[in-house]
């Protein structure tokens, strides 16, 4: 089929030697149509000869394989995964198709009506786990944007490959939503086990990227387990900057969205790729955010500098520079005469351990070490503060004692519940030390 005219809708049916009878029903009803493109993706032989717009993808070692090969093969604007069981009405996938073709959706699953407890205790612990706005995000009828499917890059054989897909595609922020469907079979208990073993994975141990951002865990924990910190963080970085800010390292783009409302503009560096695309999608409808991917030494500087930014925003960031004197240096060519560098970063030397290693941390900074980099490069420091004195133990404990990697969900949220009550207190009391230190500095 490739080479020809290219198809308005790919439907993906993936079947094993015990459905591939309802596979090839499925694909005939749905071949008849000139404009779908089928595949049929199994471990088997599908029992149909491929044609002009029936691809047949057989002998594949696992689901997960047939799957991948399925979506390198899908062509068009939209594809459909489609369970092969009778269960599963064909008519519901108009319904499912229209959210994403009227530009409102990337991914829309068919909710069904009615299901076993197994699959509803599942479905539950999917969303869950994914954070997906959805109720039943493994259901046997999704669809989505194709070229969203081709970005994410799987990795499971098994039937592990659904829950890895729905979480990765979570983590980076795809438009979710759902359509009713009629389809309530219930998937074999092993099939089941196997794939909460896989999401309680995701929860514990692995993450959106399979460790490949190993920081991301720490990153989306912070967000989500931790808004009354956030918040706390973001009405420091509000009281002092201006309208054309600069956001260096916006990560999973937590301060960018605090900095983002009732400003001109927010420009979002970002050096990592997974994160870029994050913010794109977690920014789409806020035209006054505008991501934008380079790292701190091989960024355009003179194309920043006609931005006129007044503020430069780095939340702990400046401890993952290795040369933070230069970026300092940077810092100040391209802000406008007055602008300001407002800086959160680690403090104490002595609380550097496995945490700050797993998000790739070149230092903690002292006060002196701090004020030093930015005076001896262009700025002089008008406020620099402790911040967080009550965190220190915790992270002493997991961070050097335990040797955790990330800080575990429960403590975050528990220290979260006091962070309005820290808050107020630092505000009226200088403290003597602190886990970060808070910083504002004016271009000299």
């Amino acid at each position: 089929m490739r080479g020809s005219v290219k198809p308005e809708l790919s439907v993906v049916i993936p079947f094993e030697g015990s459905t591939r009878f309802a596979a090839a029903s499925f694909a005939e009803a749905l071949s008849a149509d000139p404009r779908t493109q089928v595949i049929l993706a199994g471990s088997s032989e599908a029992g149909v000869p491929p044609r002009k717009n029936l691809v047949v993808v057989s002998d594949r070692p696992s689901p997960g394989d047939a799957l991948k090969t399925a979506i390198e093969w899908a062509e068009g604007e939209v594809t459909v995964l489609q369970e092969p069981h009778q269960a599963y009405s064909l008519e519901a996938l108009p319904k499912l198709v229209a959210p994403i073709k009227e530009g409102r959706a990337d991914v829309v699953v068919g909710r069904r009506e009615q299901r076993a407890a197994p699959e509803a205790l599942l479905g539950r612990l999917a969303a869950w786990v994914s954070d997906a706005p959805v109720s039943d995000p493994l259901s046997g009828q999704r669809a989505f944007r194709s070229s969203v499917l081709r970005d994410v890059s799987l990795k499971s054989s098994g039937v592990e490959v659904e829950p890895e897909l729905l979480v990765k595609l979570a983590a980076q922020l795809y438009r979710f939503c759902e359509v009713p469907v009629a389809g309530a079979p219930t998937r074999p208990t092993p099939v089941l086990l196997r794939q909460a073993r896989k999401l309680l994975q995701y929860a514990t141990t692995q993450n959106d990227a399979d460790n490949a951002h190993e920081g991301y865990n720490t990153l989306a924990r912070m967000e989500g387990g931790a808004p009354n910190y956030n918040a706390w963080l973001g009405r420091r970085f509000n009281a002092h900057a201006g309208q054309r800010v600069l956001e260096i390292g916006a990560g999973i783009g937590t301060i960018t969205a605090l900095l983002a409302q009732g400003r001109e503009k927010v420009v979002a560096l970002e050096v990592d790729d997974f994160y870029v695309k994050r913010l794109k999608n977690r920014f789409r409808d806020q035209p006054n955010v505008v991501p934008y991917k380079s790292d701190v030494a091989l960024a355009d500087w003179q194309r920043l500098r006609a931005e006129k930014f007044d503020s430069i925003v780095l939340s702990n960031v400046l401890e993952h520079i290795e040369d933070d004197g230069d970026a300092v240096r940077r810092f100040a060519q391209i802000l406008t005469p007055g602008g300001k560098v407002l800086i959160l970063v680690p403090a104490l030397p002595l609380l550097f351990g496995s945490m700050d290693e797993a998000v790739g941390h070149f230092r903690r900074y002292t006060m002196g070490s701090l004020r030093k980099v930015l005076e001896a490069n262009g700025f002089d420091v008008q406020l620099l503060e402790w911040m967080n004195l009550v965190g220190i133990p915790g992270w002493l404990v997991n961070s050097r004692l335990l040797r955790r990697r990330a800080m575990p969900p429960l403590q975050l949220r528990l220290y979260d519940q006091v962070a309005p009550l820290l808050a107020a207190a630092e505000s009226k009391v200088k403290l003597p030390v602190g886990m970060s230190l808070f910083c504002v500095a004016q271009v000299r």
